[in-house]
Order: C-alpha cells, then sequence, then structure tokens
C-alpha cells in the first residue's frame, strides 16, 4: 500500500485566467509624440491579485516594440522627488512602473528635432492600478512621491551609465512642472540640476522620434 502523502493541485493566478491570456495591454498615446500610458490586465481573486509587468509579444501585438536591458527598484518615503534624470549621449528608455504606493511621474522631450521639445507631461502611478508609463529615448524623467511610501521599477533599454548621467532642474522655470509639493527633499545632485537651456544636447545627436 502506497502510504506517501497525496500531492494537492495547487493554484496559481495563472490557473484563474486561462481564457484571458491572450488579452492585449490598454495602450493609450499621449500628448508627448512616443509617449505611452500602458495598462495591463490585473486579475484580481481573494488571494490577491496577478499581473504581467512586460509582455514582448503582447507588446509587439500592440505595436510596441521596446527591448530593456537592465531593472531598477527604488524605494522612497513621501515628499520625496527624484529627478529629473537622463543619460546622454547613451539615452535609455524606460518603462516605469508602481508595486506599492503612489508617485506623480513626470517626463521632459529633450528631443531636439521634436516639435515638443521642451514640454513635459505628468500622470499619477500607484500600486492600485498598475498603470505604466513608456518614455521612449530622448526623455528626461523624474518623480514625486505623494503616498507614505512607494517603490517603483522601472526598466531600462540600456545600462546605467553614471559619467553619462545628468539631471534637468526639477523646478526650472522654463520648463513649468505644476509638482504637487513646493518643498521636495532632494538629493545633493538633484538640487543642482541644469537649467534645460544649459543642458549638454547638440542638436546633431538628437535621438531617434
Amino acid at each position: 500500500m502506497d502510504t506517501a502523502p497525496s500531492r494537492q493541485k495547487g493554484s496559481s493566478a495563472l490557473d484563474a485566467m486561462p481564457s484571458e491570456r491572450g488579452l492585449l495591454v490598454e495602450v493609450t498615446d499621449l500628448p508627448l509624440p512616443g509617449l505611452k500610458l500602458i495598462e495591463p490586465k490585473v486579475f484580481r481573486d481573494a488571494r490577491g491579485h496577478f499581473l504581467e509587468i512586460h509582455h514582448a509579444e503582447k507588446w509587439a501585438s500592440s505595436g510596441i516594440r521596446q527591448d530593456f536591458v537592465q531593472d531598477n527598484l527604488s524605494v522612497s518615503h513621501k515628499g520625496v522627488l527624484r529627478g529629473l534624470h537622463f543619460q546622454y549621449p547613451q539615452w535609455q528608455a524606460k518603462l516605469i512602473s508602481v508595486v506599492e504606493g503612489e508617485i506623480f511621474d513626470v517626463v521632459v522631450d529633450l528631443r531636439q528635432d521634436s516639435p515638443t521639445f521642451g514640454k513635459w507631461h505628468a500622470v499619477t502611478l500607484s500600486g492600485a492600478d498598475h498603470r505604466q508609463l513608456l518614455a521612449p529615448a530622448g526623455f528626461a524623467h523624474g518623480f514625486c512621491v505623494t503616498s507614505d511610501v512607494a517603490s517603483v521599477i522601472y526598466k531600462c533599454s540600456t545600462f546605467y551609465e553614471p559619467e553619462h548621467e545628468h539631471t534637468l532642474l526639477w523646478n526650472d522655470p522654463d520648463v513649468g512642472i505644476h509638482w504637487p509639493v513646493s518643498e521636495p527633499i532632494l538629493s545633493g545632485k538633484d538640487a543642482v540640476g541644469l537649467r534645460l537651456r544649459d543642458l549638454p544636447l547638440p542638436g546633431k545627436n538628437a535621438p531617434p522620434r
């Protein structure tokens, strides 16, 4: 007689969605060319929820083709403002999402051949709705934490190169971002970022749109 304990079949979030695995993510074009808001399908039940942060095939079927080589996790407290960061000449496309908390997420178009050069756009991202922001190469990015704490994941299309990192001043009046805080908590580097007019952005090296 076999006395080995029987193994019960476990369940997972994938078990709950066999008929929905082929659903595409919802993609919305935002006012700045190439900037996209992505809303992945979230599968919820009594145990919690599950979602795919990135799925290359589903993205491609929605018209998005972007490879990533590095994932970063940032954990910050309320009132912290990080940014506005970009790499040049080794630009980075970024996919930003929040797993806990809420942020006011901002990008600024730095592509000198773009009709929206110097313009900014902001969205609220949170761990409650799991919306994502896809910023193509050629944007500065930053965010401010509006919840008690926020855990932010961002995927990058090129590796981090500290010698090529630059900072656009968070409150540059020539950009005019309407941040939800007037006195944010800043790093020393972010507090002395450059004005838009002083950034090292030769037009001949502007990234493709």
